[in-house]
C-alpha cells in the first residue's frame, strides 16, 4: 500500500500544478478583456461586442471542434439541456454583462467585482458535497479581505457595477455547473458547441442593437481588440479555465481567480493610465497572499 501511495503521489501533484497553471493563464488573458471591453466603451456597443466575439472564437474553435462536436452528437443531444445552460450562463450572458457595466465603470472596479466569483463557486461546491479544506477557506477569506480592502477604497458603486455583480454570478454558476458536466463530452466539442449555441442566443440582441444604434466602424482600434477577444479571452481562455476545472475543480480554481483584480489593476494603469495607488498595492500583496496560501493545497 505504501508503494502504491508513493508512486500516485507525483502524478497527483503534476495534475494539480497543471490545473492551476492554466487556472492562471486563463485569469491573466481575461483580465486584458476588462480592460479592452472599458476601451471599447464609446465606439462599440455591448452587445455588439460580445457578438462578434463569439463570432471570432467560434472561427477559431472551429477546425479543432466541428469534426468532434459531429462525432459527438449524440453525448451533446442527450445533455443538450446541460449544454444550454453553460451556453447562456458563459457565452452569451456574462460577457454582455461584462460589456455592459464597461459603459460607466472603470476596469480596476470590473476586476474587483468578479473577484467575488470564487465565493459563489465554493459555495455552489459545497451545496453539491464538497467540503473545502481549512487551508483553502483560510485562503479564500484572506484574499477576499483584500479584494473588499479595495472596493471599500473605491471613490463609490457606479450603476455599472450592477452589470458586473450580475456578470460575476453568471460566472460563477458556470464554473460550478462544469464540474457537474458529462465526462465523455470532448473538451474541444464543449467548447464549439457552446459557442455557437451562445452565438445564436446574442443573434436576436445583436439586429436590434444593429437597427437602433447602428453598426460599429470597424478600424484597427475596434477589429484588433475584438480579434483578442474573440481569440485569446474567448477560444484559449475558457478552453484552459474548462481544463483547469476537470483538473483541480471550481473552488480551487477561483482562489487562482482573485489574481484577476490584481491583474486588472496593473493593466488599466499601464494602459489606460487608471490610477493605482500604495493603499491597492497593500490589498493587492493579500490577495496574491491568499492566492498562494489557498491553492497549495
Amino acid at each position: 500500500m505504501a508503494v502504491a501511495l508513493d508512486r500516485t503521489a507525483p502524478a497527483l501533484t503534476a495534475r494539480s500544478l497543471r490545473g492551476l497553471a492554466l487556472a492562471a493563464l486563463a485569469t491573466v488573458v481575461w483580465s486584458g478583456s476588462f480592460v479592452t471591453s472599458r476601451a471599447l466603451h464609446d465606439s462599440v456597443p455591448p452587445v455588439q461586442q460580445a457578438f462578434w466575439r463569439w463570432v471570432v472564437a467560434l472561427v477559431a474553435v472551429a477546425p479543432f471542434g466541428v469534426r468532434q462536436a459531429w462525432r459527438q452528437r449524440q453525448v451533446i443531444r442527450r445533455h443538450l439541456g446541460f449544454v444550454l445552460l453553460a451556453s447562456l450562463l458563459g457565452v452569451a450572458a456574462y460577457n454582455t454583462l461584462v460589456n455592459q457595466a464597461g459603459l460607466t465603470t472603470p476596469a480596476a472596479n470590473m476586476g474587483m467585482i468578479m473577484a467575488a466569483s470564487p465565493v459563489l463557486m465554493v459555495v455552489f461546491e459545497r451545496a453539491g458535497g464538497v467540503r473545502p479544506g481549512r487551508r483553502r477557506v483560510a485562503g479564500l477569506l484572506m484574499a477576499c479581505a483584500g479584494v473588499a480592502l479595495l472596493v471599500g477604497d473605491a471613490t463609490g458603486l457606479a450603476s455599472g457595477d450592477l452589470w458586473m455583480i450580475a456578470a460575476a454570478c453568471c460566472f460563477g454558476s458556470y464554473s460550478a455547473l462544469l464540474r457537474r458536466g458529462p465526462a465523455e463530452l470532448g473538451g474541444t466539442a464543449f467548447l464549439f458547441t457552446t459557442f455557437l449555441f451562445g452565438t445564436a442566443m446574442l443573434l436576436p440582441a445583436q439586429t436590434v442593437s444593429v437597427v437602433v444604434q447602428g453598426a460599429f466602424t470597424p478600424t484597427p482600434g475596434t477589429v484588433l481588440p475584438l480579434l483578442y477577444v474573440g481569440i485569446a479571452s474567448s477560444a484559449v481562455a475558457f478552453f484552459a479555465w474548462n481544463k483547469a476545472i476537470a483538473l483541480v475543480g471550481a473552488a480551487r480554481a477561483g482562489v487562482v481567480y482573485y489574481l484577476q483584480p490584481v491583474c486588472v489593476a496593473l493593466l488599466s494603469w499601464a494602459v489606460l493610465g487608471e490610477r493605482v495607488g500604495p493603499e491597492q498595492l497593500l490589498c493587492m500583496a493579500l490577495i496574491l497572499g491568499g492566492v498562494v496560501l489557498g491553492a497549495a493545497v
